[in-house]
């Protein structure tokens, strides 16, 4: 007979998702897959619930959190709506982009989850077991990527037991995520709309639906998650845009190109699937106990443009 190797706290299917209903309503945490990254997520109103997201974390509480939401109707009742933001949520909810708004008055949302500013950054969920959640516990859910703080994201359930062990109780597996790269999100608070994280939905994209947007500095307010100049670091240093490894590198290429005894983050080239398989092959790597890893050049444009950032602030000694 087959034994199940998954932790007991690592949990699917109906009994993993009426346990997180549960422990979301009662002010818990939970880890939960969505088709960008796992989230860490706890009840969005709750102010103690949203601190143990900081704590269990290590996040500092000027980052603000992404509040997840059931649809467009939701998302109206918490954030100030305009045309740009219509626009958008009716090209890409639910999906993986993620909207910065004006909190209304009266917004139930905890002041800590938005780090005290009159902002909310938002989005509505494709995945199905995301969505069943936040149907089921009918309040809105704080959850920034289900790793400590500065870390790589997780894309499978066992990614996010390997971070938190028993630190965390409870982790609903629904499987790899999709995407493997954290949403897009839009600053929609000023007279000209502003990507402050790339995602796997592109500027080019974006522009499509609003027109031009522009993009955000290191000068500019911390609206959301993925401004920090470190992000998404593995514990080996990162030697970008190199075509041969020195001595003691792990060369992680993309693309036919890339030598014999190189990582392929995607042998045909494909940004999507690199993207998908990006955070898993350092942490992968990590785990082998690679000290220095060496990347090949991958295009900048459309979704490289997201990998990218993600490999300069993983890169960054800041």
């Amino acid at each position: 007979m087959q034994v199940d190797q998954k932790p007991q706290r690592v949990i699917s299917g109906s009994k993993g998702l009426q346990r997180a209903r549960l422990a979301i309503q009662a002010g818990d945490i939970v880890a939960f897959s969505t088709e960008t990254v796992y989230g860490l997520g706890a009840d969005a109103t709750n102010n103690q619930a949203v601190a143990k997201i900081f704590k269990t974390k290590g996040r500092p509480r000027f980052n603000p959190l992404i509040v997840h939401v059931l649809n467009e109707n939701d998302a109206k009742n918490l954030v100030s709506w305009n045309t740009a933001a219509n626009k958008l949520a009716r090209a890409f909810w639910p999906g993986p982009l993620t909207l910065v708004l004006p909190r209304l008055p009266g917004c139930k949302v905890s002041f800590l989850a938005s780090a005290g500013l009159d902002t909310l950054a938002i989005r509505v969920p494709s995945h199905n077991l995301a969505r069943k959640l936040l149907s089921s516990t009918d309040c809105p859910i704080a959850a920034p990527s289900a790793n400590k703080f500065g870390r790589m994201s997780p894309t499978t359930a066992l990614h996010v037991d390997e971070e938190f062990g028993p630190e965390l109780t409870l982790i609903l597996d629904g499987g790899p995520c999709a995407l493997g790269l954290e949403s897009t999100v839009v600053d929609l608070t000023t007279k000209r709309p502003v990507l402050l994280r790339p995602g796997s939905i592109t500027n080019e994209e974006i522009g499509a639906v609003i027109g031009p947007i522009a993009t955000a500095t290191q000068h500019s307010k911390i609206k959301s998650p993925g401004m920090l100049d470190r992000h998404y670091a593995p514990k080996a240093s990162l030697r970008l845009n190199v075509n041969a490894p020195v001595d003691g590198e792990v060369l992680v290429g993309f693309g036919p190109l890339a030598p014999d005894g190189a990582v392929n983050l995607s042998p045909a080239g494909d940004l999507l699937e690199a993207a998908t398989n990006f955070f898993s092959t350092l942490r992968e790597l990590d785990s082998a106990g690679n000290k220095k890893l060496a990347i090949m050049p991958i295009p900048t444009s459309g979704l490289g443009f997201a990998i990218n950032d993600r490999l300069k602030r993983a890169a960054s000694d800041a």
